[in-house]
């Protein structure tokens, strides 16, 4: 057996609509797999995983090539794929049996997946390990044998082979492998493969995902149906607007999902899809187009459905199911395997066609027959199911619902480029004069903001016994030092002075709980615009200080942590300020938050032991509150030089 996908998970449940299973095998995955073993002495199964990239760190199982390996006495074999370039992703989703039956689509063997095709506002199966519920989740997977089993195991064969991991050779094996469970859609119906593969110094790259999707849309007459979970890549929207000129009959409709997982991706590809939209309006036919999203409804509560598939059907002659999105990534960028089906006969085409109104039909609760009774005006009845009571309908998507150009401008290059990145290019081309600006404007609001926190009638709040003041309302509050950590993420944003943060915390909150709650603030402020610093600058360093000066920038950067403590305990310029900078360098994040403790200790600690006398000074101004005073800033010099004694030791033990 050979797995490829983008992730695995061994918790992944295979079990159907009743929540239960009768073959007396586990549910799970990865003890599916290991009792599968035992029952079948000759059995090997091959995973492998694209090895992501940190982004996705939070999705994934953690050992997950220990946890199905562990118990699988040498017969599980585990590769992570590490070999693309920077920006590409293993996106392939195959998994092959003995050459013989092989599946392939949009599914992944993961957890958040699992769903009936009624896809259920709530349903009490559709849990993660957790228990936590998910969204309705629609995907579509195809079931081959024969040459297209064989052709797939070719290619799951390459994949292993360009990853460097170890295999054993496995030849068809001969009979009728075909699940009995399972009725065939169709049979001796032609099929062939598109893939994308990215170029390297060894091989060359493969583009027909691309040239397949221009390909079939230039055949279309009547109706193109198209499911995605993305719509971002121009090309295509394109090649559709130009199709709607040529072809006056025909019509398009697409099914979305209205949102995405991540923040990252809804920047990126929910942009994208305002640009997609453009060549049909330009066009002037955009009133044969439907991009809609599925939404289920059970009377209580309603959702969107979580659409993941890949699919594309062309009139009654073309079926497309894959991996393939269609954006940018896909044509270029990624590894894809697509499933492409051409009617032959008449009964191929009553499967594409039938296929095709069932996917339709169950997203709005109906049947094939209704929703063959509706295609000479399909587009109006979407348009008026939509507006009925019915449970399930097909939504249609606001364009202007889509997030800022301006980040989509800064964000997409990397989230969805056409090509592996390279990152001198893209910071290059990132490097505008919008994205200038918006950087310099950056820095410039915050040293115009620590000026008017000292010079202007803000001053007023900046001082540190109405801050005080306003801590202690709260700190009776069990969420006092939360309230507190809060306002120096809150203070950090608008440069608001962090000393007075730290003295007015100490003073409300008292030395333990006030000097806890203060390093957890300083640090969480420090972090939130070290990383605001990193993205909007990292790359452009990168591409400005040219090749000699990331060598040298790299020789040093063992003192980064030192040179940050420094600043902390002899603040140059803003605290907001610095930590901006900072994430726009080649400054590590454990430098940065180490020398932050470090520098920051010194005031934190002699704020906490004397944040209430420091306060006093502050609303009443007299002679032994100036002692005081006196002697904290003392003690806190004599603190300072204690610590940078400690780390100039140990930068040199680094060193």
């Amino acid at each position: 057996m050979h797995i490829i996908g983008w992730d695995i998970h061994s918790e992944t449940a295979l079990v159907g609509p009743s929540g239960r299973v009768d073959d007396g095998l586990p549910i799970a995955l990865g003890p599916f797999f290991t009792a599968l073993l035992e029952l079948k002495p000759a059995l090997q199964v091959n995973i492998l995983i694209w090895n992501f990239a940190a982004l996705y760190a939070a999705e994934r199982e953690w050992n997950s090539a220990g946890k199905f390996t562990a118990a699988g006495r040498g017969r599980i074999h585990f590769c992570l794929d590490s070999s693309l370039p920077l920006g590409s992703a293993q996106h392939q989703k195959i998994v092959v049996i003995d050459n013989a039956v092989a599946f392939s689509g949009g599914l992944d063997l993961t957890i958040r997946r699992w769903d009936t095709s009624e896809h259920l506002a709530d349903h009490p199966l559709r849990r993660d390990p957790h228990g936590r519920p998910y969204p309705p989740f629609h995907d579509v997977q195809c079931l081959v044998d024969g040459e297209a089993a064989v052709a797939l195991g070719q290619i799951v064969t390459a994949r292993w082979a360009a990853a460097g991991c170890p295999q054993e050779p496995c030849e068809p094996v001969e009979g009728d492998r075909w699940p009995a469970s399972v009725p065939a859609g169709a049979r001796l119906i032609p099929a062939g493969i598109a893939r994308t593969e990215v170029k390297t110094i060894v091989s060359s790259g493969v583009d027909e995902v691309a040239r397949l999707f221009e390909a079939s849309i230039n055949t279309a007459r009547r109706l193109i149906y198209i499911e995605n979970q993305f719509t971002s890549a121009p090309e295509i929207a394109q090649a559709l607007a130009q199709r709607l000129v040529d072809a006056p009959s025909l019509q398009v409709l697409i099914v979305t999902p209205t949102a995405h997982s991540s923040w990252l991706e809804s920047q990126a590809m929910q942009g994208g899809r305002g640009g997609f939209i453009s060549p049909f309006v330009s066009a002037g036919v955009a009133n044969r187009l439907r991009i809609v999203c599925p939404r289920s409804s059970d009377g209580k509560s309603s959702s969107a459905v979580m659409v993941h598939s890949k699919v594309m059907i062309v009139d009654d002659g073309f079926l497309r199911i894959g991996s393939a999105n269609i954006n940018n990534r896909s044509m270029g960028a990624d590894t894809e395997c697509d499933l492409a089906f051409e009617a032959a006969s008449e009964d191929h085409r009553d499967f594409i066609r039938s296929l095709r109104r069932r996917l339709i039909g169950h997203f709005c609760g109906l049947g094939e027959d209704a929703i063959a009774d509706k295609e000479d005006d399909l587009l109006g009845f979407i348009d008026r199911h939509a507006g009925s009571d019915a449970r399930r309908t097909l939504q249609p998507i606001d364009p202007d619902g889509a997030p800022l150009r301006a980040v989509t401008d800064i964000i997409q290059p990397i989230a969805d480029p056409k090509r592996p990145l390279n990152l001198e290019n893209t910071a290059r081309r990132m490097w505008t004069v919008r994205t200038v600006l918006a950087v310099a404007g950056t820095m410039a609001s915050l040293m115009g903001l620590a000026l008017a926190w000292q010079y202007t009638r803000l001053s007023d709040y900046a001082d540190i016994g109405y801050v005080a003041s306003v801590i202690s309302r709260h700190a009776q509050s069990a969420f006092a030092p939360l309230f507190a950590v809060a306002a120096f993420a809150l203070g950090g944003l608008v440069a608001f002075p962090v000393i007075v943060l730290i003295a007015a915390t100490a003073a409300a909150l008292g030395p333990w709980i006030g000097g806890l709650s203060a390093t957890a603030g300083v640090l969480l402020s420090s972090l939130l615009l070290f990383m605001i610093g990193r993205f909007l600058g990292h790359k452009r360093l990168q591409s400005l200080l040219g090749r000699r000066a990331l060598r040298v920038q790299r020789h040093i950067i063992g003192q980064g942590m030192v040179a940050v403590a420094m600043i902390r305990m002899v603040p140059i310029a803003p605290f907001s300020l610095v930590n901006l900078l900072a994430g726009a360098s080649q400054l590590r994040l454990r430098d940065f938050l180490i020398g932050t403790i470090l520098g920051m200790a010194p005031g934190i600690i002699t704020m906490a032991a004397l944040g209430s006398q420091i306060a006093d000074f502050a609303k009443n101004a007299s002679w032994s509150n100036a002692l005081l005073l006196g002697l904290t800033i003392v003690l806190w010099i004599a603190v300072c030089l204690a610590v940078q004694f400690v780390v100039t030791w140990w930068s040199g033990r680094r060193s």
